[in-house]
């Protein structure tokens, strides 16, 4: 229920909560790291271990903004990459973590306005559709349609933003 909620937020509000997209990126990665590496530990200490990591993102992100856009965009990039890798049926492997991060991280640095709208709408949605146990082909479509919906309604209110601040410019 959390990823669902969580994706939610990161369609629509990802590029204008910036903080809280390095903080659930942070909280994802951690808790199911946590899920992968501690499953023997009792459910607490997962939780406590996205819960921290989510914490550490989101301080990065108000005081630390340039080394949270790149630890954000790793962490979405990394991510997304493994559930795309893992639609196709690929297993996770660390180098396709590795690499969604670096692409991520880059795309975070050059085009950080569209870089997360972009990255914030892609993780939004695989949280969602991860959490619904529907067929492989309904995945892929409510992926394609989330992402786009995501983009569409951040750019809209980017742009606005944006005409209303050209607006007020001396």
């Amino acid at each position: 229920m959390i990823h669902i909620v969580l994706g939610i937020v990161l369609l629509a509000f990802g590029r204008r909560l910036f903080w809280l997209f390095v903080g659930a990126a942070g909280f994802v990665a951690g808790f199911d790291a946590a899920q992968q590496y501690l499953a023997l530990q009792p459910d607490w200490i997962i939780w406590g271990v996205g819960i921290l990591c989510g914490l550490v993102g989101i301080l990065l992100a108000l005081f630390f903004q340039r080394l949270a856009v790149g630890l954000g965009g790793f962490a979405a990039g990394g991510y997304i990459a493994l559930y795309l890798t893992s639609l196709m049926g690929v297993d996770a492997l660390l180098w396709v973590y590795l690499v969604g991060g670096i692409i991520g991280a880059v795309l975070m640095y050059l085009l950080f306005d569209w870089a997360l709208i972009l990255l914030s709408s892609i993780a939004g949605a695989s949280l969602i559709v991860q959490s619904l146990q529907w067929g492989p082909i309904y995945q892929m479509l409510l992926f394609g349609v989330l992402i786009a919906a995501g983009v569409a309604f951040q750019a809209a209110w980017y742009r606005r933003l944006a005409s209303k601040e050209k607006r007020h410019e001396p």
